[in-house]
């Protein structure tokens, strides 16, 4: 006979490591982002991040959100990649004039300082402090909730937005093609 007590650890524990690859693709993705030479790779790159993001919000039982950072920050970088690259005409290729070689020099210690001072903040803010020792457990049908006081009351300003966003990539094609 399995007890709910026994198991409780074996659920954090494949919570602990589904972050941990969660977090690993998107600080691998995240570097493909600022050290791509390619703008499509970059932009792909920042979609892995932002997926990763949704996953992590999978992982804290936040499905409304979840689906929120995909549907508005993977679908708003989408439509901006595509203004960018359709009505600046760049090329798709890899591009050496992007590359600042002195640039590494200032950019390292300054980003590994910011580090340190992030992870000082975060250690030295929450201490022991453990995620769930408040008590606070996930409450059922609160995503259902949600999605109704947005999509009763705010249905039509919502469809409205959607179109206005597909009137808007539509418009970028036009007005970027080649006649």
């Amino acid at each position: 006979m399995v007890l709910a007590a026994d198991v409780q650890p074996d659920i954090e524990i494949a919570q602990n490591i589904g972050f941990g690859i969660i977090a690993a693709v998107m600080v691998i993705a995240a570097v493909r982002v600022v050290t791509s030479k390619n703008v499509v790779h970059a932009a792909l790159a920042l979609v892995m991040v932002m997926a990763g993001a949704a996953a992590q919000y999978l992982l804290l039982a936040a499905e409304f959100v979840a689906v929120t950072q995909v549907l508005v920050y993977i679908g708003a970088v989408m439509v901006l990649f595509l203004f960018g690259v359709m009505l600046t005409r760049a090329k798709l290729g890899s591009d050496s004039d992007l590359d600042n070689a002195k640039a590494w020099a200032y950019a390292l210690p300054i980003a590994l300082l910011l580090l340190g001072v992030l992870v000082y903040v975060l250690v030295a803010g929450f201490e022991d402090d453990k995620i769930g020792a408040s008590g606070s457990e996930p409450v059922a049908g609160r995503t259902s909730a949600i999605s109704d006081l947005i999509f009763s009351a705010y249905a039509v300003p919502f469809w409205g937005l959607s179109f206005v966003l597909l009137a808007a990539a539509i418009g970028s094609i036009v007005l970027a093609r080649k006649d």
